[in-house]
């Protein structure tokens, strides 16, 4: 720091201390700076002016290291030394935090995170000592391996953060693993006493003021039940209070702990324990509302106590800049673990790599927010008191003038505002003041809705429907007064369902209002999820635009609520990934997931399946996307998440069994072949996957781990493990149904086979109806020698030379037996799929094109799917471009109704009359290929 900066009087002051204390040394600036700028610093060096040669030892300053609190064993030390050290110890690391800050221009973020890590020790030492001295008397309790179970402290506020300032108080909370009653003491006592004990002699040794001064101001009201509450509590009684009558503040204040000194075995345990309190797997938007209240109440102490330029709890102060933070950790750190961090910096640089706050703001409010901590920490540390307001005497105006290199205090307060300011916008941003403003909605919505009559509304619906729209609100009100919802979600729900009712006299859709309000009375026992439309009039607009334009879309939302997370940003939702990226996105995606946690890796599936589903829908709802590009974006997505279930659970198969020899994770030996839908790009919404599993190992290899099994055997577990990811029901349900019975021999035969042994399959035993899926399959995950390998057996299968009439009579056949048990057909009604006329008899003719002339068109057998193999059959002349180009619209009309149905729960029928023209014509198309 610039040196020259001081004023006359902070010299003069500066020079009088030095002579009083050094009256034989040379001057030296360094020291008459630093005596002049903190009256803390003068009285430390009154009573220990020989410290000062070890803060002129430059690289003692630079060094972050410290002394060991206790020259000695913890249970040799008495209550009265104890004291003595944990209270010398601190003046003297204090002394150089100062020395660092006034003298030196440290970078606060180092001095914060310096001064916590000295307060830890403090802590850590102090714990320690009181647990000896408690154990000496009375024993301690011991684990099953006879070791003691200690008392874990946990640092919450800026002390769990790391970001602890030069006079902070520090904010604990002390727990025990285990009910268990001493061992080894004159008497046993039970652990609820014992562990009492040593946090109140802790306490004592911190907070008690002596001679020698005090170590930390310790506050212990975070606790459970506060002030009433006992001193230190089990893990599963905390437990159970956090569950039951945990705050939304304690949330809050939860966020910020850390346990502290040195990690054992019981944290993780601990950590575990706390989690789901604080963050719910869901975005989460009750916070908002919370924090609010919060920062009103904090408004109204400052108001009541009169303070003035406090930078802390002001408007525009470091609190706000906590909260913001805060908030969009408890906001999103549900589904973002990197995000369940103490510290507030750490969080902020997290954020902007996730893309939460914009890099520039996350850069702006760093620095804004450490001008305040640095600007705090000079303020304590003039005369070691806790203060955030800004000075009114000459003196200490006068030091933070020059401290921030400044020249008058009017620049000074100036400089405070525009730097308050600055976050007074970030915090409204985030916070705001009010979700809605009231004055903007209509009183008559309030009023339809508090007295559940639509007649208050003058939005112009007939008389039809506003007795439909009345019908439907009776009934949700109704279903309503049963739910479990509890005083502040019916808070919610009373603000929500006026703006409800607005949004949707836009649309003045009785189906579309009994869409969003089966959505909202599923959410409505889950009170985040009402806050989140709320506290969002987006999310809400873009709710009833998806529940207009499709019951699917709704009825998923109303299945998977997780889903209304999506809603937040449009620019997201109507933009799905390119087709190419979902395999990356969804390697992304994983990389925040324990590869250990099965559990959490089914969810993230689903989470992921379902979340890109909603975006395809949205674009397609929307007309983003047409149908073919719908079917396309579905099957590459569902093909992204068969890859990444194969990878997790080869994993899990390597660490149980090891590797079949010659594999690696890249060469697996293993692969995926789709027929049907998927293989055909033209998987649905709902579509299930048909697969097979094929493996290239000889039967006699085995794998390389300690539990060694065949390669063979391996496979099959493989295969089952797959089954298990995709089939089993969690609470985001099933991944894709998976129907395997399309292997060689059907549910009978392998679940995993060689891919020889299928190639002999289906060279000698496959039925005809075998080889018309086969033109339908294509092999979806795989190395490349297995997709080559794949591709070779099924072109061959496929140009096998066939007899025509015997070819017809299976087709037509196996045709007559499906329209037989599956169509729905009637004089009304057509179906789609299964109709004379409908998508499958075009996909029987496609494969009867390939099967019937492939051996003498072999470029017939290159596609897979039906549009793309009528293209061939037309440029090779097997079929005329006429035929070619009345059966591909025909086919493309109908799989739109088809598609169109499925988005409006409409079933898989329509109007007889509607598609007569084009189902007569591939009629006529059939009989003359299949008679």
């Amino acid at each position: 720091m610039d040196q020259s900066r001081m004023t006359s009087d902070l010299l003069k002051l500066g020079q009088l201390r030095f002579k009083e204390l050094f009256p034989e040394k040379e001057t030296n600036e360094q020291i008459l700076r630093f005596l002049a700028l903190s009256d803390f610093a003068y009285r430390i060096l009154s009573q220990h002016p020989q410290w000062v040669d070890w803060l002129l030892n430059e690289e003692a300053m630079q060094c972050r290291d410290c002394d060991e609190v206790f020259p000695n064993e913890v249970s040799d030390i008495s209550e009265q030394e104890a004291f003595q050290y944990l209270r010398v110890f601190r003046k003297r690391y204090w002394l150089k935090i100062m020395w660092l800050d006034l003298v030196l221009g440290n970078d606060i973020s180092d001095s914060i995170l310096y001064q916590s890590q000295l307060s830890e020790h403090l802590i850590a030492n102090a714990n320690k000592w009181a647990f000896a001295q408690v154990a000496a008397s009375n024993g301690m309790p011991l684990d099953e391996h006879g070791e003691p179970i200690p008392m874990l402290v946990l640092g919450m506020g800026k002390l769990g953060g790391q970001e602890l300032n030069f006079s902070s108080d520090i904010d604990l909370i002390f727990t025990y693993p285990k009910t268990l009653k001493t061992q080894g003491g004159r008497r046993s006592i039970e652990a609820q006493v014992f562990y009492t004990k040593v946090a109140q002699k802790l306490i004592a040794a911190l907070d008690q003021r002596t001679a020698d001064g005090q170590v930390f101001r310790v506050d212990m009201r975070l606790r459970p039940f506060g002030d009433s509450g006992p001193l230190v509590m089990s893990f599963s009684a905390m437990e159970d209070y956090y569950q039951d009558q945990g705050r939304e503040w304690e949330r809050y204040a939860m966020l910020k702990a850390r346990l502290l000194g040195e990690k054992d075995r019981y944290w993780e345990e601990f950590r575990a324990l706390i989690r789901p309190f604080v963050f719910r797997r869901y975005i989460d938007f009750s916070v908002i509302e919370s924090l609010r209240k919060m920062k009103h109440m904090i408004a109204q102490e400052v108001r009541r106590k009169g303070l003035k330029n406090n930078i802390k709890l002001g408007a525009g102060g470091i609190r706000e800049v906590e909260f913001i933070v805060q908030a969009l950790q408890m906001i999103r750190g549900g589904r973002e673990p990197d995000l369940q961090v103490p510290s507030l910096l750490t969080a902020l640089n997290v954020m902007s790599k996730l893309d939460v706050i914009p890099v520039e703001v996350a850069t702006d409010l760093r620095e804004q927010y450490l001008f305040l901590r640095r600007a705090e920490q000079y303020l304590q540390a003039f005369n070691d008191e806790q203060t955030q307001t800004l000075p009114e005497d000459a003196l200490n105006l006068q030091r933070l003038c020059v401290l921030l290199e400044v020249e008058q205090s009017s620049a000074l307060f100036n400089l405070f505002d525009k730097v308050q300011s600055q976050i007074r916008y970030e915090f409204a941003q985030v916070i705001g003041e009010e979700a809605h403003d009231c004055e903007e909605l209509d009183p008559s919505y309030t009023s339809a809705w508090e007295h559940r009559d639509i007649s208050y509304l003058e939005i112009g619906l007939c008389d039809d429907e506003c007795a439909k729209w009345q019908a439907v609100l009776n009934t949700f009100y109704t279903g309503i007064t049963k739910k479990q919802i509890g005083v502040r979600g019916r808070d919610v729900l009373d603000r929500l369902m006026p703006l409800v009712l607005r949004e949707m006299s836009v649309i003045k859709s009785s189906e579309t209002l009994q869409s969003v309000l089966d959505i909202i009375a599923k959410i409505a026992s889950r009170t985040a999820y009402l806050e989140l439309l709320y506290e969002n009039l987006g999310a809400l607009q873009q709710l009833i635009k998806l529940c207009a334009h499709s019951l699917w879309i709704a009825q998923q939302i109303a299945r998977y609520p997780i889903l209304l997370d999506e809603l937040i940003d449009p620019a997201v939702l109507y933009r799905p990934l390119p087709v190419n990226a979902y395999y990356n996105e969804i390697q992304q995606y994983f990389l925040r997931i324990d590869e250990d946690d099965l559990e959490l890796q089914m969810e993230a599936l689903r989470q992921f399946k379902q979340t890109q589903q909603l975006r395809i829908a949205a674009a397609d709802a929307t007309g983003v996307l047409d149908i073919m590009k719908v079917s396309d974006h579905l099957t590459a997505l569902a093909e992204s998440i068969v890859a990444k279930a194969v990878d997790i659970a080869w994993a899990q198969m390597v660490a149980r069994y090891g590797q079949p020899e010659g594999t690696s994770v890249e060469a697996k030996g293993f692969a995926v072949i789709a027929y049907g839908k998927a293989g055909g790009f033209e998987l649905g919404y709902d579509s299930d996957l048909d697969l097979v599993f094929v493996h290239n190992c000889d039967g006699s290899s085995k794998t390389s781990g300690d539990k060694s099994i065949s390669s063979r055997q391996f496979y099959l577990k493989l295969a089952q493990r797959l089954m298990h990811l995709f089939n089993t029901r969690t609470p985001s349900g099933i991944l894709y149904e998976l129907d395997t019975r399309l292997r060689p021999e059907g549910n009978s035969g392998l679940l995993a086979i060689n891919i020889e042994s299928y190639y002999q399959y289906q060279q000698e035993q496959a039925w005809t109806w075998e080889h018309q899926a086969l033109v339908r399959a294509r092999m979806i995950v795989g190395e490349q020698s297995l997709v080559k390998r794949f591709h070779t057996i099924r072109h061959d299968i496929l140009c096998q030379s066939r007899i025509l009439g015997d070819l017809q009579d299976d087709i037509v056949s196996m045709r007559a037996k499906m329209r037989a048990h599956l169509s729905k057909d009637s004089e009304q009604e057509f179906d789609l799929k299964q109709g004379g006329g409908g998508m499958t008899d075009i996909e029987f003719l496609a494969q009867y094109v390939v099967l019937a002339f492939s051996h003498d068109y072999p470029a017939l057998t290159r596609y897979s799917d039906n549009i793309r193999i009528l293209e061939l059959a037309s440029q090779e002349t097997v079929i005329s471009d006429n035929e070619q180009a009345i059966l591909t619209r025909a086919y493309c009309q109908l799989r739109e109704c088809y598609h169109l149905n499925s988005l409006n729960g409409k079933g898989k029928t329509i109007e007889a009359q509607k598609l007569q023209e084009q189902s007569d014509m591939v009629k006529q198309i059939w009989l003359a290929y299949l008679k």
